[in-house]
């Protein structure tokens, strides 16, 4: 029997990371970005496409810099300083504090940014 290998998706750019960013480290990239650690407050991910988390979001994350409204945040734990999406910014106060212990996936929902588990 002939083993198939995943060669990744065709068409994306991908970024992975494999490492926790910590304060005032900045990750950009034109395409999708996949960490594997955490986000931590002061640190950055832009990213033109979609922002895959496998960790914790504490800093902040823009996914879509380039206007892809389309594209989402997901990650294990979320409880970020600061979403972008596209030009759709959800800002954390007192009152919004989402400390999710659930896998979420951020995305824009009428103009606004929504936060579903899944």
């Amino acid at each position: 029997m002939e083993q198939e290998v995943f060669d990744g998706v065709v068409g994306e750019d991908t970024l992975l990371v494999q490492k926790t960013l910590r304060s005032g480290q900045s990750i950009r990239h034109s395409g999708n970005v996949v960490v594997l650690g955490d986000i931590n407050p002061g640190a950055e991910i832009i990213a033109g496409g979609h922002v895959m988390v496998a960790g914790t979001v504490r800093g902040v994350v823009h996914a879509g810099a380039s206007g892809n409204q389309a594209a989402t945040i997901t990650a294990f734990h979320i409880n970020p300083i600061q979403l972008r999406i596209g030009s759709i910014i959800f800002q954390r106060t007192d009152e919004n504090r989402l400390d999710s212990e659930h896998l979420v996936t951020a995305r824009i929902d009428k103009g606004r940014i929504i936060i579903d588990k899944i």
